[in-house]
């Protein structure tokens, strides 16, 4: 199992990292453009491994995607992180070209690969890399409900003060701060709703805490996060590199699912050896279906801007 990393900044190198300590991957390749980075970090890398007990080879390239040849999922993070102000949508004009020239060098080195897109705005990004790979749709998977789903169960655990484990919740519709629809409706505690322990108000709070999650953490960072969207990462990869089967809200392209079509966004999906195995059709409320057919034109607005 071959896995290739483009970016091998702060989000890069942490999905790397939990790629790496979960010891599924018999290589990690990182990718980056500034000379010697990749390499450094890479070699930062292995010299945990014996402390942290894992044989995952790690090795780092600057820009040679020669060495990138027969991987079997590819990620990429490359492109301008958020910076305190900015939106997700603000960073498509430098980050289009970098995610069509990294998708089509990394299909042209291994025509097999699954892709796993995380560059912002990632619902967006996800579509060029159809547009220029025309790759089959379940080869080609944006990361973003994933992400936002860890960080709405880490809201409802801080509101219902309840361990984390006892949580479960999912995050679909668009990769925005505007575009999330947390389903709070659907959001358990150990199988019972979150609404029999909260209140409705405070169920709204952690929805609108959820949705602006990232800017949060920018704000107090001056920089996007990268713990969480490595985890994140290295769990969406880790489902295909082991044929797991599970349940994961991803950007997908859409052909009718949820009466959308022609774009990418969040939905639950089963993940698998061959990348997207199945989108699954939840039954959604007036409300929440209203909320996602909104986010649908935001992110259809956003596509606009793409030079296609």
């Amino acid at each position: 199992m071959k896995v290739t990393v483009v970016g091998a900044g702060a989000v890069g190198a942490s999905c790397a990292e939990y790629i790496a300590i979960k010891n599924f991957a018999s290589e990690v390749v990182l990718v980056d453009i500034k000379e010697g980075f990749a390499e450094g970090k890479a070699m930062d890398l292995m010299q945990t491994a014996s402390l942290n007990g894992f044989d995952t080879k790690i090795t780092g390239t600057t820009g040679d995607y020669s060495k990138t040849a027969g991987s079997d999922i590819a990620v990429i993070t490359s492109g301008i992180p958020r910076k305190p102000g900015m939106t997700r949508e603000e960073l498509i004009g430098i980050n289009a070209g970098i995610v069509k020239s990294v998708a089509t060098e990394l299909v042209k080195a291994s025509p097999n690969v699954i892709l796993i897109v995380v560059s912002n705005p990632m619902d967006t990004m996800t579509y060029l890399a159809h547009k220029a790979t025309g790759l089959p749709k379940n080869r080609i998977i944006g990361m973003g409900g994933a992400l936002d789903s860890a960080r709405f169960k880490y809201r409802l655990a801080e509101a219902l003060d309840a361990p984390i484990s006892d949580v479960d919740g999912m995050v679909i519709g668009g990769h925005s701060d505007k575009g999330m629809v947390p389903l709070t409706r659907l959001a358990t505690r150990n199988s019972v709703p979150v609404s029999e322990f909260i209140s409705e108000d405070r169920l709204n709070q952690v929805m609108e805490d959820t949705k602006v999650g990232g800017a949060t953490l920018t704000g107090l960072l001056g920089t996007s996060a990268w713990y969480a969207p490595g985890a994140a990462v290295s769990g969406l990869v880790q489902a295909i590199a082991c044929d797991q089967k599970k349940i994961f809200p991803c950007s997908t392209l859409l052909d009718g699912e949820y009466g959308l079509s022609d774009l990418c966004i969040g939905v639950p999906v089963v993940l698998g050896k061959n990348g997207i195995e199945k989108i699954v059709e939840i039954n959604l409320n007036d409300a929440e279906k209203a909320h996602l057919a909104e986010s649908a034109e935001g992110v259809k607005k956003t596509n606009g801007l793409l030079e296609l």
